[in-house]
This record gives C-alpha cells, structure tokens and sequence, in this order.
C-alpha cells in the first residue's frame, strides 16, 4: 500500500459484512498500516462513504436501506451529510 500515499485519492471497494455477519468498517486498524489516513471513499455493496478526520460521512445508500439500519449494521459511528 505504499503507492497509496502518493495518490490523489484512495477509494477502497468492499462489502460491508464479513461472512460471519460483522462489518468490515473499524474505527482502528489492530494490524501494523503502511498508508495511514490514505483513503478518501469507501465504496461497498449497500453505501458509499467519505473518509473524513471526523469519521465516516455517508454520502449514498441503497434502496430501502434506512440511515439507522445501515448504523446497526456499520458498528461504528456514521454521519449523514450536512
């Protein structure tokens, strides 16, 4: 990941849960990072979020999805645009 730090932007594609049903969202790393604070989007099966000091802005979610119920599921702390 180390090209990741000359980019312009990052975005990161993913799916939101794990098989075993957890989020693949963390607000920490628990493993040693090579491109510290390097993504701006995180784009996954049901939101697309920006990346932001504060956190995780959410800038899109899919049909039928509410912001509460993608909370549940992100586990960790979400905001909705301004």
């Amino acid at each position: 990941m180390d090209f990741a730090i000359g980019a312009k932007q990052v975005y990161v594609m993913m799916e939101l849960l794990a098989k075993q049903g957890e989020s693949k969202l963390v607000a920490g790393c628990s493993y040693p990072v090579t491109g510290v604070q390097c993504v701006d989007r995180v784009y996954t099966d049901l939101a697309v979020f920006n990346v932001t000091p504060e956190g995780f802005v959410v800038r899109e979610i899919v049909d039928g999805l509410s912001f509460e119920e993608l909370q549940k599921l992100a586990n960790v702390p979400l905001s909705e645009p301004a």
